[in-house]
């Protein structure tokens, strides 16, 4: 989920109300807010509580809450995972910490001791392209040890990687294995995945929800047809020219739709009118807005 700002250091309360409803409404199993689509590396601590809290006082239990702390510090992450238990989220995510790119060795330590002290169950997240570090195959091996360990979300792109991946669910039957990237839904689930964590899910949840579960009953027209509109829809990942633009992309849709503000945090600026326009086209294509 993406995070909603009204200024520096100050959430759109509003806004993410009606983020958190109009994201439920599509149906979706299950939020996740501070990944890479909720800025988090951004954030102040401060803030990043008090979303935490929000969130999970407005979900109130209706889908599971998972929350992210990866960070570069082992104590902030700590602390992040003891109040997102605090405020009832059912899981806390990690990816690798970065900066100062660990070995496989400290990358394994640093789980392992992470693990230990943490109050809810942890799920893995490989993004390697941010991270600049991956969970080597023979890394995640190792963990499956780890009862607290409950799965992986993979935003590698790599199938090859994900397959290996899907390999451990053979000493972890009980291992949630989720996708990224909407264009690799399909064929992951098809491969024996459990779903994706989808950042086109803010602005579309139906279409994912609806797309996701056609594959999953072997419906290839229904899939298909979803598919298209997948890819029509996924256009709006393309428009700017920065690493930063898939999330400018994702908060533009939502402002568009009225739902809420699309002020980025710092260092990043929202779209500017070209780039708007161009989004806007988009969703007006796909009949997410009426045409002006």
């Amino acid at each position: 989920m993406i995070t909603p700002l009204k200024a520096r250091d100050e959430l759109d309360h509003p806004g993410l109300e009606r983020l958190i409803e109009h994201i439920l409404a599509g149906g979706v199993h299950g939020l996740f807010i501070l990944g890479t689509s909720g800025e988090a590396s951004s954030l102040s601590y401060r803030l990043r509580r008090e979303l935490i809290e929000r969130v999970c006082r407005q979900v109130r239990g209706r889908v599971p809450v998972l929350v992210g702390i990866t960070d570069t510090s082992i104590v902030e992450a700590l602390g992040l995972a003891r109040h997102a238990a605090d405020a009832g989220a059912q899981a806390v995510v990690t990816s690798t910490p970065y900066y100062l790119p660990p070995g496989q060795p400290e990358l394994l330590a640093f789980v392992e001791h992470l693990v230990s002290e943490l109050p809810l169950p942890l799920y893995l997240y490989n993004m390697p392209q941010m991270t600049k570090v991956d969970f080597a195959l023979d890394t995640l091996k190792r963990l499956t040890h780890l009862e607290g360990i409950v799965g992986i979300k993979d935003s590698s792109g790599d199938l090859g990687y994900f397959n290996q991946v899907l390999e451990l669910k053979r000493q972890r039957p009980d291992w949630s294995v989720l996708v990224g990237p909407e264009r690799l839904l399909a064929e992951s689930v098809r491969r024996g995945g459990d779903g994706g964590v989808n950042g086109g899910a803010n602005i579309h949840p139906r279409l994912l929800v609806d797309f996701y579960q056609a594959v999953k009953n072997g419906d290839a027209p229904r899939a298909a047809e979803l598919q298209e509109q997948l890819l029509q829809f996924g256009r709006i990942f393309s428009v700017g020219r920065h690493a930063s633009a898939v999330i400018k992309g994702m908060k533009c849709s939502c402002a568009l739709l009225g739902l809420c503000d699309d002020f980025m945090a710092e260092p990043f600026e929202r779209f500017n009118p070209p780039e708007r326009e161009q989004v806007r086209a988009i969703l007006e294509s796909v009949g997410l807005l009426k045409q002006t």
